[in-house]
């Protein structure tokens, strides 16, 4: 079924909100979603880079304020 959202006339902060909507509803049922063949290699890596403190680990609603905040700016 094509779902067709006006993108182009959207601001930043709507199409978060449609993402994070979508996202949701995906991640409701965790035992349907299955993670890519790559996934398990990208979070070796991730937890490699936490290791050594070449990366560090946020708090998702952390994570989500900070990308909207972002998005503001570029609005």
């Amino acid at each position: 079924m094509p779902i067709t959202l006006p993108l182009k006339k959207m601001s930043r902060s709507d199409k978060l909100i449609a993402m994070e909507a979508l996202w949701t509803d995906l991640s409701a049922d965790d035992a349907k979603l299955d993670s890519p063949s790559w996934h398990a290699e990208v979070l070796k890596e991730t937890e490699r880079l936490v290791r050594s403190g070449k990366a560090k680990f946020m708090d998702w609603d952390e994570a989500k304020m900070l990308l909207r905040r972002k998005a503001a700016k570029l609005a």
